[in-house]
């Protein structure tokens, strides 16, 4: 594939392979069956970054796609999938780095070569040449010698690809630093739930007496309450009889619920929604057959909606706070204690329908307590969503620079 834009002055069309070697060195059937070396799998990579903890094997019982060595300086290039941009470089010194055969190892021929190398893999260019090579394709990849023929515009002096590289990972570094903070802040969130939802920790204002009650699930403070479900929540069996146009809802692990049609990209639920239960503000819905997943929401962003017939439908009591129990609800305790009790449930189907959900204990401090419970860790789950709000901004400015800086339409100094 040809690259057929006007080409800026001193700067050339080039093939990857002209500016890198292809898979240079690999383990031989014969290696060693004691050679001990640490592995990179296309999961391993992310974000152009690699997983801190990599696994160790001897070649005798290492997985039989780890084939390619890896130096510092090169560049994996993920050729399965190759439009999820599973693309990294090896900046430090490795020793007994071993990659799967799910990558391509590019070599640069010139060593400052390198990040530019990585940097045109998430051009616009790379990315419409490796949809035209997979489209189509029941198994998308694509093999040594498409990589070694992609296109690539690029100045013909050295320094100033070394230059474009420069910019653009400085780019990279902001972002990751974010990435870095956006990671600290939700380890830090996820501990406080932890502490904050049962009491291990307390802010000061409410602090009674540090005696402790025992429950199935370990201690909690013993001024706080444990009731049932049931006793603190109605269930909701609301029909839209009318079948009346209101935004029907998926419940996501993580999200909670949200409009069926944006989160699918197109209608997966039936015309006639005269059997869905009406859901309202302040109200939870959770996938009778999948809330072990996790799979509980709390409508928050509508008046109203509508759920599957296979949902069901609670309110809870003016005692409970619906933000805090929805909290509670999305910890791995609570995701734990929905697997054991669908596990227990008599449904052959494994779902756990009210009876069964309305039955499990919750902890519940003063309604006071809550509300200022649950206000605490909303702080932080602002705090993530302004800094995750900010690494898109610096990744779509990237983007925007990228296209500029390497089509020659910004040039630099050198």
């Amino acid at each position: 594939m040809e690259i057929k834009k006007k080409i800026p002055v001193s700067w050339k069309a080039y093939k990857l392979g002209d500016l890198a070697n292809i898979d240079k060195k690999t383990l031989s059937s014969r290696t060693p069956k004691e050679y001990r070396f640490r592995y990179i799998s296309l999961s391993d990579v992310n974000n152009g970054v690699i997983g801190s903890e990599l696994p160790e094997y001897n070649f005798s019982d290492a997985p039989s796609r780890a084939r390619k060595c890896v130096e510092k300086g090169d560049v994996l290039m993920a050729t399965v999938r190759p439009n999820l941009q599973g693309f990294c470089i090896i900046r430090d010194t490795v020793k007994n780095l071993i990659a799967s055969t799910g990558f391509a190892i590019l070599s640069p021929k010139l060593k400052d070569d390198s990040e530019f190398i990585h940097q045109y893999l998430y051009s616009y260019s790379i990315s419409r040449q490796i949809n035209a090579l997979v489209v189509g394709s029941n198994y998308p990849a694509i093999n040594t010698d498409e990589v070694r023929n992609l296109s690539i515009l690029a100045p013909e002096n050295a320094a100033e690809r070394n230059k474009i590289a420069n910019i653009l990972s400085r780019w990279d570094k902001a972002k990751e630093n974010i990435r870095y903070l956006v990671e600290a802040k939700k380890k830090i969130k996820h501990g406080l739930m932890q502490q904050l939802l049962t009491g291990k920790k307390r802010f000061k204002k409410f602090m009674g007496t540090p005696a402790k009650r025992e429950t199935p699930y370990g201690e909690i403070p013993k001024d706080w309450a444990y009731p049932l479900l049931k006793e603190i929540a109605e269930e909701v069996t609301e029909r839209n009889i009318n079948n009346r146009e209101i935004t029907v809802l998926s419940c996501t692990k993580y999200d909670g619920l949200v409009s069926s049609q944006e989160y699918f990209r197109k209608r997966v639920f039936s015309k006639d929604t005269s059997a869905y239960k009406i859901v309202k503000r302040s109200q939870f819905a959770y996938a009778t057959n999948h809330i072990e997943e996790g799979s509980i929401g709390l409508l928050e962003n509508f008046e109203e909606g509508l759920v599957s017939p296979m949902y069901t439908v609670f309110k809870t009591r003016p005692d409970a706070h619906p933000p805090f129990l929805f909290k509670l609800f999305k910890t791995e305790l609570y995701r734990h204690i929905f697997e054991v009790n669908t596990s227990a449930s008599v449904d052959r189907r494994g779902s756990l329908r009210w009876k069964q959900f309305s039955s499990i204990h919750v902890p519940l401090p003063s309604f006071e307590e809550q509300i200022k419970i649950s206000d605490y860790i909303d702080l932080y789950t602002k705090e993530i969503s302004l800094l995750e709000k900010q690494l898109k901004l610096i990744n779509s400015q990237k983007t925007g620079l990228m296209q500029k800086l390497l089509t020659g339409q910004i040039r630099v100094k050198v």
